[in-house]
């Protein structure tokens, strides 16, 4: 089953004040993990709630304090596709002017098998940050990376070099929870957005207009923010900006030095000089916190008027403290996920999961085995999210468009998967030896959720529920009751696999 349609009857508080440290509970803590990060265990769960707000924002937001694995830059072979040396370049010069196409084709051939170790490095990267996402001691951070490359968009498909997808990546980590600012004027000199948008073909006296457009129109201001004129000025603004090997370089004899006029302002405008114009547009504010809004807490605008204006002063409350703190991420992520609208009824459970919120946050919050992350890594990209490879430069819709008939499909199947090791085409290698532990399930509930202390069917069910769905009561819980009438009325480690399979089939699991 598709999930049912978010709620429209209920209207979130406009409040922004943070809520009562008293009220901050186990619902409050899960909602927290699941949206700053990628779901969590019952343990996780009560941790947090144990800590309170305060604590518990600090280890998210403040995560340059929390241990974790190095993301080094020798992670990843940088030499796989490199410029020419001087020597290959004079060998395949010789062999054009001589015509030998014995030496062409040996150049050819050294391409193509360079090209292939690049597609399989590829996969390996793609592999690497799932892994990263579901064993992270520092999840905002890992979210935060995914926000940022679905905001600034750019495909492997495109740009064909896996080491400028993982530099990219690398550049988004760095200023995960930072300023955006700091990453904007990042962005413009990345390598794999430069080759993405066509800046390294853009000079003097030929501008490309592609990355001053994106700039404008999906990075910071939005449509109706600024006209055509105003992207072919920032165009020459660009011009030279581009990439040698790894590193960015600006040619100077191809960059236009000449007066510009760009969204009002007047003078010899550079790359660094125009994100400076972007930052200081009204819109700007508005437009980055209107994304943050969409990816953490609710779809927006929804055609719910009362809900929409909720939501809207909120996210001018973003937008004042984006300007306030010179556009630092964490901080205005720190009011939000303190806020009494953030924990409204009408947000809570409310999000669609996407893939690899799906995947990762599945294995992370229930435990089962990751097993070959190859297929999960591929479930995803069925669910419609390839990482590293966004489908255009808007990145991914998100919201509604991740469910349909097809990929709920996949999504049930992906859950038996984890849960059992059986697919479509047999059961994996290691089923039978990586085994989803029911018993550590269950014994964190108990330790967890008040009723499931009572050790009766109907109260360790409700808190299983709360704790995989966010309700005691989805619509599917008389299924999951005469499931139970069936097999002994009682939750054991032996029966709470094809439970879970059910669990997981809900449409509110779908939700998060």
């Amino acid at each position: 089953m598709i999930p049912a349609p978010l709620k429209s009857d209920a209207v979130p508080t406009t409040s922004v004040a943070p809520i009562a440290p008293k009220a901050f509970g186990l619902d409050h803590a899960r909602h927290l993990l699941w949206r700053a990060g990628f779901g969590a265990s019952p343990a996780q769960v009560r941790t947090v709630a144990g800590w309170g707000l305060d604590r518990s924002l600090d280890y998210l937001i403040n995560f340059d304090k929390v241990k974790d694995e190095p993301v080094e830059a020798s992670l990843f072979r940088s030499d796989i596709i490199r410029p020419p040396t001087p020597e290959e370049r004079e060998l395949n010069r010789r062999a054009q002017r001589e015509r030998d196409e014995d030496t062409l084709a040996e150049l050819r051939l050294r391409r193509q098998q360079a090209e292939r170790e690049d597609r399989e490095q590829m996969k390996k990267l793609q592999q690497w940050w799932l892994t990263k996402m579901v064993e992270t001691s520092r999840p905002l951070q890992e979210k935060l990376t995914l926000f940022w490359h679905g905001h600034f968009a750019t495909s492997y498909r495109t740009i064909e070099d896996s080491y400028h997808m993982f530099a990219q990546n690398r550049l988004f980590r760095k200023h995960a929870a930072g300023s955006f600012a700091d990453l904007l004027g990042g962005i413009i000199k990345d390598p794999a957005m430069i080759a993405y948008l066509d800046n390294n073909d853009s000079k003097k006296n030929k501008p490309n207009e592609n990355l001053a457009r994106e700039l404008m129109e999906l990075f910071a201001l939005g449509v109706g923010n600024y006209t055509e004129q105003d992207i072919k000025e920032a165009a020459r603004a660009l011009t030279g900006y581009t990439f040698k090997d790894d590193e960015f370089v600006l040619e100077k004899n191809n960059h236009d030095t000449g007066s510009k006029r760009i969204l009002g302002r007047t003078g010899n405008i550079d790359g660094d000089e125009f994100v400076a114009i972007l930052l200081a547009h009204p819109a700007c504010s508005t437009f980055l916190a209107t994304k943050l809004y969409r990816f953490f807490v609710h779809d927006y605008p929804t055609g719910d008027t009362p809900f929409d204006n909720a939501a809207k002063l909120v996210i001018s409350d973003m937008a004042q403290r984006l300007r306030a703190t010179r556009y630092n991420v964490g901080k205005t992520l720190d009011a939000l996920f303190r806020s009494e609208h953030f924990y409204s009824p009408a947000i809570m459970n409310q999000q669609i999961k996407g893939p690899a919120q799906m995947v990762v946050g599945a294995i992370r919050s229930m435990g089962v085995p990751p097993r070959d992350i190859s297929v999960l890594s591929d479930a995803a990209e069925r669910m419609g999210q390839t990482v590293f490879a966004p489908p255009s430069v808007k990145g991914w819709d998100g919201g509604r468009s991740w469910v349909n008939t097809s990929t709920m499909f996949v999504r049930q199947n992906l859950m038996v998967f984890l849960l059992t090791g059986r697919r479509p085409q047999g059961k994996d290698g290691l089923a039978d030896r990586e085994n989803f532990q029911g018993a550590l399930l269950l014994a964190g509930l108990a330790d967890t959720y008040p009723e499931a202390k009572t050790g009766k069917t109907p109260d360790m069910l409700t808190a299983l529920l709360r704790f995989t769905v966010g309700t005691p009561t989805p619509a599917g819980r008389p299924v999951l009751e005469e499931y139970l009438a069936d097999t002994g009325n009682t939750i054991t480690p032996e029966n709470l696999t094809d439970l879970m399979m059910l669990v997981t089939a809900l449409p509110e699991y779908q939700l998060c």
